[in-house]
């Protein structure tokens, strides 16, 4: 089975890297995001993710002068319907604290998972190996389906 026929009902939350190898077109992880992205086209699905993957994924582009690049990630996370970008609330910050706290997981992780925690998602899509799954929140692998 596919990726999409993995994803449980309801948001899904992604991590950054899934919005990188989507924009980025990326050979390898294209295939498996692209019916994903498909799906919340059609209204059939809705992603979140948090503020934070916004940040990450524009300091690249500004780093190397490429603001076409950085202007096509700020569209995607923006302006896509179905497409929800989360801002980080105190509440949250507590929550990825305690996540740290108890299972190891670096800042920016514990910020994407508390953000999908709270946006009720039951799912975290990501190609971080270092995650764990967490009551109420079942984290995917990428490259799992390679």
């Amino acid at each position: 089975m596919g990726l999409t026929a993995d994803i449980d009902d309801g948001p899904v939350a992604i991590d950054t890297s899934v919005v990188v190898y989507f924009i980025e077109e990326d050979a390898r992880y294209l295939p498996l995001i692209r019916p994903l992205f498909q799906q919340v086209s059609e209204g059939r699905r809705e992603l979140v993710t948090s503020a934070l993957t916004l940040l990450e994924v524009l300091v690249i582009p500004y780093r190397a002068g490429n603001r076409s690049l950085a202007e096509r990630y700020e569209d995607l996370l923006t302006h896509s319907r179905g497409l929800r970008l989360v801002d980080l609330t105190r509440a949250q910050l507590r929550a990825a604290a305690q996540l740290r706290a108890a299972t190891g997981v670096k800042t920016p992780d514990a910020l994407q998972m508390a953000a999908a925690l709270a946006s009720g998602c039951n799912t975290f899509v990501t190609n971080d190996r270092r995650l764990p799954s967490l009551p109420g929140l079942r984290v995917i692998q990428l490259a799992s389906y390679l």
